[in-house]
């Protein structure tokens, strides 16, 4: 692994860990928590306080999902909002894990807003 990477991963770690700090999700608002890969993006509503997911979504797999990255990033806002609705969640704490607020993040984030999510 190169300095570069190495140090770049190392910078991720500790924004990831200074937001956890401060975010945590509960029963009646969950954290959601993004991953996004060099090809897929998944999402994840996890309660904190008993370590359990309560619903999942993730672009692997989905033979409806094809286009740009950004595409599959609102797709799978969408998706999670629709099972979030299904679970009769209303509001999150949204959780970037460490990735800037910007384009494919962004993407899911108004997406899962403009299917109704609050956060």
């Amino acid at each position: 692994m190169s300095k570069l990477l190495a140090h770049k991963l190392h910078n991720r770690k500790q924004r990831k860990s200074r937001i956890r700090s401060v975010v945590s999700g509960t029963a009646t608002r969950p954290r959601l928590s993004v991953y996004i890969s060099n090809t897929h993006v998944s999402a994840q509503l996890i309660d904190d306080t008993s370590h359990r997911t309560l619903a999942y979504v993730t672009s692997v797999g989905q033979k409806a999902v094809k286009g740009t990255m950004s595409e599959k990033a609102t797709w799978v806002g969408q998706e999670i909002a629709a099972r979030a609705k299904a679970a009769k969640i209303k509001a999150v704490v949204f959780d970037r894990n460490g990735k800037l607020y910007h384009g494919r993040i962004a993407a899911l984030a108004e997406a899962a807003r403009n299917a109704g999510l609050e956060f």
